[in-house]
């Protein structure tokens, strides 16, 4: 059940990370690279919320499915473009900044696939959606539940 709405109590707040929002959907960075972004990081802190909405968003933008499940394990796959590697290695660091200390190999990486403006939307990016997900996660967002999915059996 959800603890409280951040909206209600705070919408001064609310307004201002949409407002960071929509610079960041319109800073120029693809949109594409966005949704991975926000999906990545969405993974790695367990936000349910913001799972299914962004998995909702990059399949309606044309991102497929296979991407979508690969995504926890994109450093074994050959799917992602150096870009989008240097953009989610970036939000590994910044997401688990505790243990990783942002390494000097990861901002190069970073550095080398996007320019210095890029780079403070990639990060303003990665920062808003870890703030989403603390919002959502400690506050119990419950994302929708659509109609259940019937299973398949096998036929012999």
């Amino acid at each position: 059940m959800q603890r409280l709405d951040p909206n209600q109590a705070a919408p001064e707040a609310i307004a201002a990370m949409v407002n960071l929002e929509t610079y960041v959907r319109h800073s120029g960075l693809e949109y594409s690279l966005i949704e991975l972004v926000k999906n990545r990081a969405s993974q790695i802190n367990g936000c349910a919320y913001c799972l299914h909405m962004h998995t909702r968003d990059a399949r309606k933008a044309g991102e497929t499915e296979e991407r979508l499940y690969l995504l926890p394990a994109w450093r074994e796959s050959s799917l992602y473009s150096e870009r989008e590697r240097a953009a989610l290695a970036w939000t590994e660091s910044l997401t688990l900044l505790a243990d990783s200390q942002a390494p000097d190999e990861d901002y190069q990486q970073a550095k080398q696939q996007f320019s210095d403006k890029e780079l403070v939307n990639l990060t303003l990016l990665i920062g808003a959606i870890n703030v989403w997900n603390r919002l959502a996660v400690g506050f119990r967002f419950a994302h929708p539940v659509t109609a259940p999915i019937e299973k398949e059996t096998a036929t012999a």
